[in-house]
């Protein structure tokens, strides 16, 4: 058997290929692959095609497509490069990490999906798109960056039946795109049921894309969405500390300036979409409290037992999961530098009063303890 057949055996199996994708180590993967493709293979030839690409680097170009149609439930895009969606085998692991590249990275080093892929001309991916076997996002998560949406995310996420995929590069590619139905089509790709229990799915994206708030309301104008926000010297000191891709500095302004002028634009951005009636603002300053409210926004209950589910997320440092959440508030005021502060005033104080303004037009909404959320 050639390795195009093996491909085509295992491709055509959506059990094999489970059984194949669970395999973590390569010798053991190699020597299933003998097995199933009988004498015509030998390990050296798979193990050869396996270490071709350790690290899943081959991603990162473009891909000549393979296939039109969509592969198996379990199989998720990972990138979109050219004009080609690359997919690879999830077998069956939960999107947990803090941001979905870390897991699509996981599982694109796998042994599997090193050595079978199944890449999409993007023409095929929208004109095939399932919709049926997705779930229809039930919010999405926007925000001005370093400001909460993590925490959010994974309080979400600890919830039973929710997907959340956050910030995942190939929703970017589409968005880039300015058009819904490619939009539509990878948001439905990556909320797909793989497990078959999950009944929430929502989208934190990144922290750009409130700028193409137009474009998700018109692809899912019936789905709610928030916009967090922070105090913005709090976020200018964050981002002064670790550049975000979109803040990085223009060689005409001083780094404080680009970067506020950016978050700016994403404020106003938000500003504009709420002023037409729709979306939540929710000040970092009220998390975690605010997570009830931000439930009833997205249509579900949040009582005693939602409560003490996501109470773990919220006692543990979102970006580091490893260590206990310290707020750090008041120690990024304080060392905020003069340019930080200018910077904030000149660009920022505007938006974040307005922002406020409409965060104060809903009603505060008590914790589980009846605590009343912190300002």
């Amino acid at each position: 058997m050639t390795l195009d057949a093996l491909r085509s055996l295992v491709l055509a199996d959506e059990a094999l290929q489970m059984d194949l994708a669970c395999i973590e180590e390569s010798d053991a993967f190699v020597a299933r692959m003998v097995e199933l493709a009988g004498p015509d293979l030998t390990a050296l030839e798979i193990a050869a095609a396996i270490r071709g690409d350790p690290a899943g680097i081959s991603r990162l170009a473009a891909s000549a497509p393979n296939a039109a149609a969509w592969p198996s439930r379990h199989w998720l895009p990972v990138q979109a490069v050219g004009a080609a969606i690359d997919w690879a085998h999830f077998a069956g692991a939960p999107l947990a990490e803090s941001f979905f590249t870390e897991t699509a990275r996981r599982a694109a080093a796998k042994p599997f999906n090193r050595l079978f892929r199944h890449v999409t001309r993007f023409s095929d991916f929208v004109e095939n798109a399932e919709a049926e076997g997705s779930l229809v996002p039930d919010g999405f998560i926007f925000h001005m960056s370093r400001c909460g949406s993590t925490l959010v995310a994974k309080m979400l996420a600890a919830l039973p039946g929710v997907v959340m995929v956050s910030e995942a590069a190939p929703l970017d590619a589409v968005v880039r795109l300015g058009t819904p139905e490619p939009l539509k089509a990878m948001v439905a790709a990556l909320g797909r049921r793989r497990a078959g229990d999950e009944t929430r799915y929502f989208v934190k994206l990144d922290f750009a894309h409130a700028l193409a708030l137009p474009l998700f309301r018109a692809a899912f104008p019936a789905t709610p969405w928030l916009f967090l926000y922070r105090d913005p010297v709090e976020v200018l000191v964050s981002q002064m500390r670790m550049r975000g891709t979109q803040t990085l500095a223009s060689p005409d302004l001083s780094p404080e300036e680009t970067c506020a002028l950016a978050l700016a634009e994403v404020c106003e951005a938000a500003i504009d979409e709420m002023e037409k009636g729709a979306g939540l603002a929710v000040n970092h300053a009220d998390l975690p409290d605010a997570i009830s409210e931000i439930l009833g926004h997205f249509g579900m209950a949040c009582g005693a037992a939602e409560h003490a589910l996501m109470a773990p997320a919220s006692r543990r440092n979102a970006g580091s999961p490893a260590t206990p959440f310290a707020s750090d508030a008041e120690a990024k005021r304080k060392s905020a530098t003069a340019a930080v502060r200018i910077a904030a005033e000149t660009h920022l104080a505007g938006p974040y009063r307005r922002l406020e303004a409409f965060s104060r037009r809903r009603p505060a909404a008590p914790s589980a303890s009846g605590r009343q959320p912190r300002r």
